[in-house]
């Protein structure tokens, strides 16, 4: 026999005669308030069954139910015996939500005195205000506005579906959904509903109204909105215009009265490259087809006149050809093949499809050619005089459209900075077209994270931040403007895997003001971190560190000393970069070794004259690290008559570097070698500081002459790095 729980909520209180309410009486009340048996639901309650029980199937209560059954004595009858007035169902509705359904205002009332927050919703988002605008309840809509309902609020969904774009809608666009007229005329007319609120897919109210299947009173709903301005140009799913979905309805009077409208699009065309025209002819409406050809639509949109043939439908080719449609229409070739790789796809699609061009420029504002968002709209796929662009969508007068658009313009051709193509205008717009990459730097170190490079050169990092400070030395030196924005989403990587900077609305015209540079130098440091890091600290944790965390963060001398030349760069601050483009973190680990070795190569230093002006600026002293005891046996057997072996000092460590690397490669030493290996990378680990502290002895010297030539610059040096290397020299 099956036993339960004498805790189970779902069972009843013990009843006055001392028996247990049992979970069918539980089930027999809720039946009870269906059929609005008040006799028996007061027995049932008077026997102990559960007031609060809830149906495994959708969570109702009695308590719902009654509410439902708008039966306000049953309602009132389980208050009394503690019914709980804000229990949810499984969906989230409240009994005051249900009361909205209902369109009972004494119940609502009770409710709101019970302790319901007027615009409290389900866990879809639905209050009772919108419940009360789905069902039409005109007196219920009016009550909860004047207890303070959120007339313009967004239905907020679970984040599951807002992912997939779901929610966001209003009582407006439910009402025009459902058809209530008489609702949406107090909506818009007393309680001030905005009409261009859109869902969370972009549609607004006409668009909901144009999608309705069981709508009867489209027509005047569609007038009424039109009456207090919705826009006409708003698109639902795959793109449709509210001029598409009424070809869609084949409806002439919707189509007549949207024409009207003074900044219709005519010739605006879906997510698949169609236009009203294109679809009136599919679907064989010669009327519609005459009105739109009659009010411009172009006919250039299509195969317009074989579609028509293929119909049999000899009026409508008639027609179509009067209004200067081609016999033999040729679309765009479809072996066509973009550039980028990554966007191919989409780019094929575009290419493909008929869009109307806005000047020279073909694109589509719509999610599937969106590259990312911005503070003022979007960047897209396009194409530029057929040449593949990104878009970038500004308000027309913006001052960051104007900031952009300047800067951009002074840029130079083949440079590090993102081309510009050009800019178009339309409908209060401003469209700025500019290269089109693959990804940004962020994104492509999300991707290669995982590839650390430990104990190894780092060819990415310094190619990568070589362009990067390629890019913000012209924008400071051509162009002479300051980026003031510089982050991983601004750095882009073409489909060669150059890099580009992009984003120039917040820049600035230098005004000579320092600190505009050094903001720009600061957030390079940065930058270096986050790419020699591979992205694993977040730029965002960068920029909440101090300067000195950043600097004590690097993690090796080269990235540590020019991260602290960024940070302090001197006194010329703008022409700073050019000299940091010459140091040591550019230099491969090869050039270092070469240069470690040319320097030993000098004459005092093979000689250790002590009072030589080189050595005196090397300073020798200690070191932390040794080389290799077999190696240097090997390498003191060369002074063994003289007894003059190498000392602990940095002239004769290079000095050491020097006569190795011009004997390594000898058969006598090839047991050395073995031990060594590559020597560029073997002294590159045993004293990671020397290359940093030669080239800040040396850098302000006429020794400098065997430093690579990475640069021409011959601007004065950044400030040095004061104490940010050790001094080196072979502690043997």
């Amino acid at each position: 026999m099956e036993t339960r729980d004498h805790n189970d909520p779902q069972e009843g209180p013990m009843s006055s005669s001392g028996r247990r309410a049992t979970v069918e009486d539980n089930h027999l009340l809720i039946k009870a308030v269906q059929t609005e048996d008040v006799d028996r639901v007061q027995q049932l309650l008077e026997g102990g069954a559960n007031v609060n029980f809830q149906e495994e199937e959708g969570g109702w209560t009695p308590l719902h139910n009654a509410v439902q059954m708008s039966r306000e004595d049953i309602v009132e009858l389980l208050l009394r015996y503690d019914a709980d007035p804000v229990l949810r169902k499984k969906n989230g509705a409240t009994p005051f939500i249900v009361a909205a359904i209902a369109g009972n205002v004494k119940l609502l009332e009770l409710f709101l005195s019970k302790g319901a927050d007027v615009n409290e919703c389900d866990f879809y988002g639905f209050t009772a205000f919108m419940e009360a605008a789905v069902y039409g309840n005109v007196e219920a809509l009016k009550f909860l506005y004047e207890r303070g309902a959120n007339v313009n609020l967004r239905r907020k969904t679970k984040e599951d579906q807002e992912r997939l774009r779901k929610g966001g809608a209003t009582a407006l666009m439910d009402a025009a959904k459902e058809g209530h007229v008489e609702v949406l005329k107090i909506l818009l007319d007393e309680m001030g509903a905005d009409v261009n609120a859109c869902d969370n897919m972009g549609r607004n109210a006409l668009i909901h109204a144009l999608l309705s299947s069981h709508n009867w009173d489209v027509e005047a709903i569609t007038h009424l909105l039109l009456d207090h301005g919705a826009d006409v140009n708003v698109r639902g799913e795959r793109g449709k215009t509210p001029l598409i979905l009424a070809v869609e309805k084949k409806h002439f009077g919707l189509v007549k009265r949207l024409l009207e409208q003074e900044h219709i699009e005519i010739n605006d065309t879906d997510s698949d490259g169609k236009t009203a025209l294109l679809l009136a002819v599919e679907l064989k409406l010669k009327d519609i087809a005459d009105l739109l050809c009659e009010r411009g639509a172009s006919t250039d949109c299509g195969d317009l006149v074989m579609i028509a043939r293929r119909n049999y439908d000899r009026s409508l080719v008639k027609l179509l050809l009067s209004y200067g449609a081609k016999e033999h229409f040729h679309p765009p070739a479809e072996d066509w093949k973009p550039q980028s790789s990554h966007w191919g796809a989409a780019l094929k699609d575009l290419h493909r499809m008929y869009r109307p061009m806005i000047g020279k420029l073909k694109f589509f504002i719509d999610e599937k050619y969106k590259i990312a968002d911005t503070s003022e709209g979007g960047i897209y796929l396009g194409l530029y005089e057929k040449q593949e662009v990104a878009v970038k969508t500004f308000c027309e007068g913006s001052p960051r459209a104007r900031q952009e658009v300047c800067c951009l313009q002074s840029s130079r051709e083949n440079s590090h900075l993102v081309t510009f193509y050009g800019s178009e205008s339309h409908r209060g717009h401003l469209f700025v077209c500019v290269t089109l990459c693959e990804q940004t730097l962020e994104a492509y170190l999300e991707v290669h994270r995982g590839e650390d490079v430990e104990n190894a050169e780092d060819e990415f990092a310094r190619n990568v931040l070589s362009s990067l400070f390629k890019a913000v030395q012209e924008l400071h030196l051509s162009c002479a403007y300051t980026h003031q924005d510089l982050q991983p989403q601004n750095i882009l990587i073409d489909s060669k895997n150059a890099v580009h900077l992009a984003d120039f609305d917040k820049s600035i015209k230098w005004t000579g003001d320092p600190q505009e540079v050094k903001r720009d130098l600061e957030d390079l440091g940065r930058l270096v971190l986050y790419v020699v890091k591979k992205g694993s600290i977040s730029f965002e944790e960068l920029k909440a560190q101090s300067n000195e965390e950043v600097v004590r963060l690097s993690p090796d001398e080269e990235t540590k000393d020019l991260i602290h030349r960024l940070f302090h760069p001197g006194e010329h601050v703008r022409d700073c970069l050019g000299d940091l483009l010459g140091h040591p973190f550019f230099w491969t680990w090869e050039s270092r070794y070469r240069t470690l070795r040319n320097v030993g190569n000098e004459s005092d230093i093979k000689t250790r004259k002590h009072k030589s002006e080189i050595l005196k600026l090397l300073q020798p002293g200690p070191s932390e690290h040794s080389i290799n005891a077999d190696v240097m046996k090997k390498m003191n057997e060369f002074y063994k008559k003289s007894g003059n072996f190498y000392q602990n000092t940095v002239g004769d460590l290079l000095k050491f570097i020097r006569n190795l690397g011009e004997h390594i490669d000898e058969e006598k030493h090839k047991k050395m070698k073995l031990k060594i290996g590559d020597p560029s990378r073997y002294f590159q680990k045993t004293f990671p500081d020397l290359v940093i502290y030669v080239y800040t002895k040396l850098q302000n010297t006429e020794y400098r002459k065997h430093f690579p030539q990475t640069h021409s610059s011959n601007k004065p040096q950044c400030d040095g790095a004061g104490g940010t290397s050790r001094l080196a020299s072979p502690g043997c």
